[in-house]
């Protein structure tokens, strides 16, 4: 019995979750009368004239690029850094490593609006504005903090006893690193690349504020079809449904590493 409630409880849950996306891709194929009417039409007559007209009349290429461009290299930038500094917090601890934790996890409670200003004067001085490395550049900051305490929590969970050994052999620490590390907690570092990467994808409120037109994502390309005309609905959901599609491919593609990296280390 509770076997069966938990699976209509489990079920119930993923269907209203994932019914929004069900339905914005069905008013994608809807005409815009057909998108409004009520009650709402689940059964009509399928157009593609929503996705011809945003290939005809927007550069979706240049945003889509943009978007790869952007949430790949402020991964691995953020890899890059926290690799190294998780491994110094987590075999190399000193008394002031746990609060140096606590103040990076504390960044994230920061409203991104606090600190838009001195950003975008920074960017502007800088030359940054509404370009791939800037936004690049603020997307991997953004996500530094999560990506350093999740390896450092897989970090932590390998043994001593095996670095050790690895010191004994005379391996240094880029070689500790690179061959003893980083192989035995891949699919953490894996769980921490991908976090990162959808955590930058879906990244709207920077986008929208530190670009214009040459780097502006997805996020923006979305954002563009509301505008003082009014929202046409059905133009609007398949420009979301071209935003959110590589993402969710990708999602579940990399399902299987992802949920094993996140639960890499839960039960010992």
């Amino acid at each position: 019995m509770k076997t069966l409630l938990a699976t209509v409880i489990c079920w119930t849950v993923a269907l209203l979750i994932f019914f929004p996306i069900f339905w914005m891709v069905l008013t994608s194929f809807k005409t815009e009368i057909a998108a409004i009417s009520m009650p709402p039409q689940f059964i009509f007559e399928p157009t593609l004239d929503n996705y011809r007209r945003i290939f005809e009349r927007t550069n979706y290429t240049r945003y889509a690029w943009n978007s790869v461009v952007v949430s790949v290299g402020s991964s691995i930038l953020g890899m890059i850094i926290a690799v190294p500094a998780a491994y110094a917090m987590a075999f190399y601890p000193s008394p002031r490593t746990k609060g140096t934790l606590l103040w990076m996890l504390s960044t994230k409670m920061l409203p991104p609006v606090g600190v838009l200003i001195p950003i975008y004067l920074l960017f502007r001085d800088l030359s940054l504005l509404d370009t791939r490395l800037g936004l690049t550049m603020i997307f991997m900051l953004m996500n530094l903090p999560i990506m350093v305490w999740m390896i450092y929590t897989y970090f932590r969970e390998i043994p001593p006893e095996i670095l050790e050994a690895s010191r004994m052999d005379g391996a240094n620490t880029r070689e500790e690193i690179l061959k003893v590390v980083v192989p035995m907690s891949k699919g953490g570092l894996a769980a921490s690349f991908l976090l990162a990467l959808i955590l930058s994808w879906n990244e709207a409120f920077w986008s929208l504020n530190l670009t214009a037109s040459r780097a502006a994502t997805l996020t923006a390309f979305i954002a563009s079809y509301s505008n003082p005309e009014g929202l046409f609905w059905a133009r609007l959901s398949a420009a979301s449904t071209l935003a959110v599609a590589p993402i969710l491919i990708f999602g579940w593609l990399s399902m299987k590493q992802l949920v094993r990296g996140l639960t890499f280390g839960a039960v010992k």
